[in-house]
């Protein structure tokens, strides 16, 4: 195994412990550090099957997939069909607004996590009612056909709701796999994808396996922790990626 298959490895190990023990992170956090030895396009092939793995695997491992699903069937498609209209309106991932974009998202995410930290709570309106799922999920959406980043508003949204812990990581597991398909069919749609390659798709096959391995060390510990624990680190792992995503998105680029 050569030196930087076994940095994808390590990388994807971190990743799926990230993503086992708050839920989230598992693409920001690879795709940021394969950056550091790969091209975009070639991190992004590799990155792709874990991801949906790991998301299928963290809304289907929980007590309450059926209960969860008709509760955010509604937010689901509007996130589908915000992800498609950004794309049809010319919204992609390219250009010089993308940076722009996913720097005031990690500082909305960072913002939104430190109040949580601080003691402050999320209070949805009342008077959106039923339309409060939908409008985070278009907006979801919207962002997502941007930026790539499918945190906000779905993450504080879902976080209002007053889940269980167990259901919050489900519910999250199911914007993402919806997410990450949506957002899927935009890249398809770029022609982006289809030529990854055989080294690429061997890189990946590790990188699910090490996914899938952290993952699941992650989900143990999460399983041992109270709710208050759980909150707080749920609210770091937030407050990490929010200022990571700025960071990378603010900082410039040496590639």
């Amino acid at each position: 195994m050569d030196s930087t298959l076994l940095f994808v490895a390590a990388v994807f190990a971190l990743a799926g412990f990230v993503k086992g023990v708050v839920g989230l992170g598992l693409p920001t956090v690879s795709m940021g550090l394969l950056a550091l030895v790969m091209p975009p396009l070639e991190a992004a092939a590799v990155v792709l099957l874990p991801s949906f793995v790991t998301n299928v695997w963290q809304l289907a491992a929980g007590p309450a997939l059926a209960s969860v699903a008709r509760r955010l069937w509604p937010m689901m498609l509007a996130l589908c069909a915000g992800t498609w209209a950004g794309s049809w309106a010319g919204i992609g991932l390219t250009g010089t607004s993308g940076h722009f974009g996913t720097a005031l998202l990690g500082a909305a995410v960072a913002a939104h996590a430190a109040a949580g930290l601080a003691g402050a709570r999320l209070r949805l309106l009342t008077a959106l009612g039923p339309l409060a799922g939908p409008a985070a999920g278009a907006a979801t959406g919207a962002i997502s056909a941007a930026t790539g980043v499918f945190v906000v508003p779905a993450v504080p949204y879902l976080q209002a709701l007053g889940l269980a812990s167990e259901e919050l990581v489900q519910a999250l597991g199911l914007s993402f796999t919806v997410s990450t398909a949506a957002l899927a069919v935009n890249v398809a749609a770029e022609g982006a994808i289809g030529g990854a390659g055989t080294t690429a798709i061997a890189t990946a096959a590790v990188a699910l396996a090490l996914a899938c391995a952290g993952m699941w060390a992650g989900q143990a510990v999460r399983r041992r922790m109270d709710a208050a624990v759980f909150r707080r680190w749920f609210l770091l792992g937030l407050l990490a990626l929010g200022l990571y995503l700025f960071g990378s998105a603010a900082l410039p680029r040496t590639q």
